[in-house]
């Protein structure tokens, strides 16, 4: 099956987001398909490059980009919402510091939409 995982429960702070980590591991575990997946609201915050956990904490934002190097899988940042909240790249920064993870992407709701239409699931987070 294919799936799209959206994602608005923010990096730390509540279980969704880890959640989402640990749903999407299992798919592709199980052969499946992940078309994408697309942060919004405060889960934009899981591509922050400058959250520092303690070392005994776990790295949500290091295992979203080690599995989308891994599975070769799109994590989509919804634009509007990412620079909402300051989680910006080198061409949206109005300052000369960006803040995007590696192997996130800014991305509109018309790719999301795109994704959904082609996936057989969405699951939310």
């Amino acid at each position: 099956m294919d799936y799209v995982l959206a994602i608005k429960s923010p990096v730390y702070g509540s279980q969704g987001a880890f959640l989402a980590y640990q749903v999407a591991e299992e798919l592709l575990k199980a052969n499946h398909t992940i078309r994408q997946v697309f942060f919004f609201q405060e889960g934009v915050s899981n591509a922050n490059a400058f959250v520092n956990p303690a070392s005994d904490e776990n790295n949500l934002v290091e295992k979203w980009q080690n599995l989308a190097k891994l599975h070769r899988l799109p994590l989509h940042l919804c634009i509007a919402a990412a620079q909402r909240r300051g989680v910006v790249d080198e061409v949206s920064s109005h300052l000369e510091q960006a803040n995007l993870a590696e192997h996130f992407t800014l991305a509109g709701l018309g790719e999301f939409s795109q994704a959904v239409l082609q996936a057989d699931r969405l699951l939310t987070f």
